[in-house]
Formats: structure tokens, sequence, C-alpha cells
């Protein structure tokens, strides 16, 4: 019995703060679950069919038409549950009531503004074409793949080893990303896809908002361009610039031709194509300092000297100065230290790359968020 009464003075002396603390330990310890829910829920299409439903679909609705066997759609109610409490969804009625989680067929689940952006209301036509700017299931897909999480769970063992393996992904898979994902097809095609969702959102974004930053160009190349989005993007907004993409030899290959862009294969490190400008989106958190000097002397070189301009769409840690974005900077930097020798960087660490490559000045906007769009000039 004291035993019992000296646990109990024990549990009761635990204040709130404790308590919410040990809430989100058990939060971060299992954050892993919402990434694979929301895998999930994009694989089985669920964000679709609501949409389908006019925006809001009861569970009836969805068991009706998700590829879910007889077996699993008992199941479908707790998953349902789970991804309303994270956000991804909302339902307008507790999804506890009745029959515990079974008790949320009487919910009727909403798209939100996130889940609006997994939606894909399938306007795509002809080759090359590409398909809604706001759709990001493809993206979710790139970076919950196999590689991607495997890499992660080696993250402690990276830290506690002298394996000469510059990154956990090498140590997990033996090679780089891109080798990698050059010798696995399907591995190949769900990252380019990925990668493509997430360029037209966001340069959907960058030329009706920053349609300045291509005035007096005339001629472009997007370098890592992949599969042509960002370029397309520019070359609709911009007729009058000729755009080209350069990447390695396994993307460019498996691109068809759109009338709209030229594709180069070849490799940044040794040669860029002469243009007005250079063009290059998530590109240098990839790459060590040392690579990325070696990449921007290459820009340097193919920019004239009076008028050219290399832009930049990357993130610039700290700018913008509002907590949310500094969360999802340094989650990108994380995720950079796992797959890359690359890194995000700050303002100092990118003007010191920009003047050891001999660049004489930039200047920096805050786009999209936790992004930013750099101009850099001879």
């Amino acid at each position: 019995m004291a035993e019992n009464h000296q646990s109990v003075e024990v549990a009761t002396s635990y204040n709130e703060e404790v308590l919410q603390a040990h809430a989100e330990l058990w939060n971060l310890t299992y954050s892993y679950l919402k990434s694979m829910a929301l895998e999930c829920a994009v694989k089985l299409g669920i964000p679709n069919a609501i949409n389908r439903c006019g925006g809001a679909a009861t569970l009836p609705d969805l068991l009706a038409v998700l590829p879910v066997p007889e077996g699993r759609k008992p199941y479908l109610p707790r998953l349902m549950r789970f991804l309303a409490a994270s956000g991804i969804f909302t339902a307008d009625a507790p999804a506890t009531t009745g029959d515990g989680a079974n008790g949320g067929a009487t919910a009727t689940y909403r798209l939100t503004l996130l889940s609006r952006l997994l939606v894909d209301d399938g306007t795509s036509t002809g080759a090359g074409a590409d398909r809604c700017a706001t759709n990001l299931s493809p993206f979710v897909l790139s970076q919950t793949n196999r590689y991607h999480v495997t890499a992660a769970l080696h993250l402690s063992e990276w830290f506690n080893s002298d394996d000469p393996a510059e990154m956990p992904f090498r140590m997990a898979h033996g090679a780089d990303p891109w080798t990698v994902f050059a010798r696995d097809p399907q591995i190949n095609q769900v990252f380019n896809a990925g990668m493509g969702a997430d360029t037209r959102f966001a340069m959907d974004f960058v030329v009706s908002n920053y349609a300045d930053a291509f005035d007096g160009v005339s001629s472009l190349v997007d370098v890592a361009g992949g599969t042509g989005t960002a370029a397309r993007a520019i070359a609709r907004a911009f007729p009058h610039i000729k755009c080209t993409v350069l990447d390695l030899p396994n993307v460019i290959d498996s691109v068809p031709a759109d009338g709209m862009v030229e594709y180069i294969a070849g490799n940044m490190m040794s040669s860029i194509p002469m243009a007005d400008a250079v063009f290059l989106k998530y590109v240098f958190h990839d790459w060590n300092d040392e690579d990325c000097v070696k990449i921007l002397k290459q820009c340097r070189k193919a920019i004239p000297e009076s008028g050219g301009k290399v832009i930049i769409v990357d993130m610039v840690v700290g700018s913008p100065s509002k907590a949310e974005y500094y969360k999802d900077q340094v989650l990108f930097d994380l995720l950079m230290m796992v797959m890359t020798a690359g890194k995000e960087r700050d303002e100092h660490e990118w003007r010191k790359i920009f003047m050891d490559a001999g660049f004489s000045h930039h200047k920096t906007r805050p786009v999209l968020g936790s992004m930013a769009l750099i101009e850099l000039y001879p």
C-alpha cells in the first residue's frame, strides 16, 4: 500500500509543462508514421477520391471507390481518423463517436488547403505537357521512397562510424543518389516526377510574381533541369527566351522532345552552354562548397560579362526570419546531410562561394515562404 501511495504522489507531482513535454516527445518519436500515413493516403488516392465526391466524402463513399481489399476495409476508419487529426483532412464529426474509430462512418471528410495540394485533376494533354501546377503528390512519393527512408535510418550509425562514406545514403546503398537512381529506372522515374511536380508549383509562382528577374534575357540554360519543367514554365511565360536544359544522360535520354526547349546531355562540372542567363533550382544544396564553386565558375564562363546573370532558386537559411520557415529550412538541411555531401546555406555562406567563384555582387529576395530567388552578376 505504501508503494502504491508513493507512486500516486509522484504522478500527481508532474505539472502541466512536464505532461506537455511528454506528449511532444511521443509525437516526435512517432513522427515517422506521419510520413508513412501521408504516403499511404497518396498511393490509395484518398485526396483524389474526396475531390471527385465534390470535396467531401463519408467513409462509405471512400470504401466504394478506393482500391482497398475487403480484409483491409475495417482499418480505413483508423487511417482516416489519424489523417484528420494530423490536419491532412477535416472531419465534421468526431471520429471517436459511436464504436471507436468505426464511429468515423458518421463523419464527412473534407479536403484542407494541405490536401488540395495532393489532388490531381488530370489536366494533361500531349507529349511534354505539364500536369496541374498544384499537384504535389508525386513530390511526396519521391521523398518517401525506400531509398530515402533507409538512408535516414543510418543517420546515427553514420555519426558513430569512421566509415569513409560522406553521407548516410552512401552508407546505406553503396553509392550517391544519382548513381543509385540511374540504375533503378522505376525510382528514377518516381524521383524525376517528384522534382517536376515541385518545380511546377515553384515556377508557377516565380514567373507570375518575379518576372523582372528575366528582364533582358533572350537565352537561358536550366542547369540540372531534369525533365525540363522549369524551362518550359519560363518558355511559356516569356516566349522570346530560348530555353535549353542541361542534365545527365540518364535524365535527358528519358525526356521526349516537346518542341519548346532544347535538351543537352552533359555535366555541369565540366561545361555549360553559353546563354544570357543560367538558371539553377535546388542544385547547390546537393554539393559541398568546393563543388559549388566549380559549378559557379562554369556558370560564369557561360554568361556574358555585360548583362549576364545567374538565377538561383534555393534556400537561404534564416531568410525570411519567420519561425515556421526556419524549421523547414533546417529540416531540408538535415535531408541534405542524409542524402548528399551538400547543405542549406545562410547568407554568409552563399556570399563566400559567390566571391570564391569570381562574382561581384548579388541580390536575394524571399519567395515561396522558405525559399529565395538569388540573382548573381559577374
